[in-house]
Parts: structure tokens; C-alpha cells; sequence
């Protein structure tokens, strides 16, 4: 497959790839590294910030600022400057996890612009299932929507916004699902089986959704991209460059071109995987849809 390659990093789990449109740019977290990372479209640079602690996903804002979703809580970053090696980051919402050695994982904005956010024990081998589905809106971090998680993942949305994808990465699950969702009071239901990827070599991972509202879910330790279609039929495969892709994102000019994060080898050694960590922009022939911004953490009233 012809794809390109944005920058040269290696990133130890690149995540929660989101596309600008105003700034025709590519965002996304490099979580144990503790960074985030900016690729220009028109000039092809690549630059980053340092943060403060894991950030697990983020999703642009209204007021042209940035929603974090890190170890303790909720975090804005109202203004990343150019010149600065350190992203300035102001909390808006704490968090009371379940259990230690957590943080946020997986999340996106719906259609609406509610931010949902999920957490996850840090220590896969714990096996635990004490993460959970968060809601943040303008009344601010909901109570848990969902528990019993252990690495949640693929939060997506359809295309008229009335339909929740979820999956759990971790090898005891295996599994996404889809529920309805209603989207004028941001509450999810009907909780089902949309497929199950236990007879496959890859874990389903971060996921987008196409504007057909087909699912694209990143196949993690198979190095594929897997299509879905909304009835959970698999009918397109492609292989990745990398092992472990973690995320995907349509972006691009014409929202047409499917970015993908990935994560390099955990023990460091690239010549198991050389494009592990690298971060690639993909032609699949979809086109999807931006993320709604979140509303403003100004109007949020917690910054």
C-alpha cells in the first residue's frame, strides 16, 4: 500500500490522532512520552510540546484551545505557543479513580461536541476491569456512563450521531459494540455485540468512522486496518506498514485521507517492527467526518 510517512519520530504509543480543519493541521499524544505532536499539512513540519503528565486523548475546542484527558483529570490548553517547548495546561475537572495506577484512555467528541473520555488500569497484566466511560459537557465530568472496562478503546460515532461504537482492547475481551445513542441528552443504550475479534491475530484499537458510516477499527499486533459495515460485516482488510497501529482519523483537504498512529516495540528493538511508533497518512477511497469541537472551556465555566 502507497502511504506517507509524516516526520521521522518513532512514538512509544502515538494516540487520539484529530484533524484541524481551520489550521489544516494533524494533532495527536504520544501517551508514555508524555508529548504532544503537530504535522502541518502545507509545509509538511512537525513539531511538540512537552506535557505533564500521560495525556490519553484530546479534542479541540471552540475557542481555539485544547481538551486533555490525562492521568488526574481533565485538562485545557488554551494557547500553544509556537516557540515553546512546554504545553501550559489549566485543570477543569478532576477525577476519582477506581482503582491506582490509572488514567484516561480512548475518547472523541460526539456530533454534538460532548467530550467522552474512558480510563484504564495502566498495568494490562493486572487484568482489571475497573476503567470506565466518562461524559464531559458544559455541566462538566459526569459520573461513570459505563464500567467494567479494561482497555477501552474505538469510541466512534456514526454519521447522523445516533449510534456509539466502544470496543475493549485488552486480550480477555476482543470485542466492540455498538449502542444507540441519544444525542439531544448524550446518553448511550441497547448495549450489543457489534463484532469479535478473537478468531483474529489483532485487538481492536482506536477507530473512525467513515461518512457511509462504515467502522474502521485499527487491528493492533495484526498490522491491519479492518471496514466494518454499520450491520458488523467485515469487507475490507488492509495491511499496515507497522505491527501495531493504535488509531486512525480522517483529515486532509477533502477529509479523504485516513491518518494512523502506531506504537513502536515495547522493548525498544525496531528491528522487529521499523515503523513502529511512526505516525502515516493513508488514500482508503472514504471520506469521513471532522470532530465536532467541544463547545469552549471558557463557556465551560471550569477553567
Amino acid at each position: 500500500m502507497t502511504f506517507e510517512r509524516l516526520g521521522t519520530m518513532h512514538n512509544a504509543t502515538g494516540e487520539c490522532p484529530v484533524w484541524h480543519p481551520g489550521e489544516q493541521a494533524l494533532y495527536w499524544t504520544d501517551i508514555p512520552s508524555r508529548c504532544l505532536w503537530r504535522w502541518d499539512a502545507g509545509s509538511g513540519r512537525t513539531r511538540s510540546w512537552t506535557l505533564p503528565e500521560m495525556v490519553g486523548c484530546m479534542a479541540a475546542t471552540g475557542d481555539d484551545a485544547w481538551l486533555l484527558a490525562a492521568q488526574s483529570g481533565l485538562f485545557a490548553a488554551p494557547h500553544l505557543a509556537p516557540d515553546a517547548d512546554a504545553a501550559t495546561l489549566h485543570r477543569v475537572a478532576e477525577v476519582t479513580h477506581a482503582a491506582s495506577g490509572m488514567r484516561f484512555n480512548d475518547g472523541r467528541t460526539d456530533r454534538q461536541g460532548r467530550f467522552w473520555c474512558s480510563t484504564m488500569v495502566m498495568d494490562a497484566d493486572a487484568r482489571s476491569n475497573a476503567g470506565k466511560l466518562y461524559r464531559y459537557d458544559l455541566d462538566g465530568l459526569s459520573t461513570p456512563v459505563l464500567d467494567d472496562l479494561m482497555i477501552p478503546n474505538g469510541l466512534a460515532f456514526s454519521p447522523d450521531g445516533h449510534r456509539m461504537y466502544l470496543s475493549d482492547s485488552h486480550p480477555d475481551r476482543g470485542a466492540v459494540w455498538v449502542f444507540d445513542y441519544d444525542s439531544d441528552d448524550g446518553v448511550p443504550s441497547n448495549r450489543r455485540l457489534f463484532t469479535d475479534l478473537h478468531p483474529r491475530a489483532g485487538r481492536p484499537d482506536g477507530a473512525a468512522v467513515d461518512c457511509d458510516g462504515g467502522y474502521w477499527t485499527c487491528a493492533n499486533g495484526e498490522g491491519a486496518l479492518l471496514r466494518f459495515t454499520p450491520d458488523g460485516i467485515l469487507d475490507r482488510t488492509l495491511d499496515l506498514p507497522m505491527r501495531e497501529p493504535t488509531m486512525c482519523a480522517f483529515g486532509g483537504a477533502d477529509m479523504r485521507t485516513l491518518f494512523v498512529t502506531s506504537a513502536k516495540p515495547q522493548d525498544g528493538d525496531l528491528s522487529k517492527d521499523p515503523l513502529g511508533g511512526a505516525v502515516i497518512a493513508l488514500q482508503v477511497g472514504a471520506k469521513g467526518l471532522a470532530d465536532t469541537p467541544f463547545p469552549g472551556i471558557g463557556s465551560a465555566g471550569h477553567a
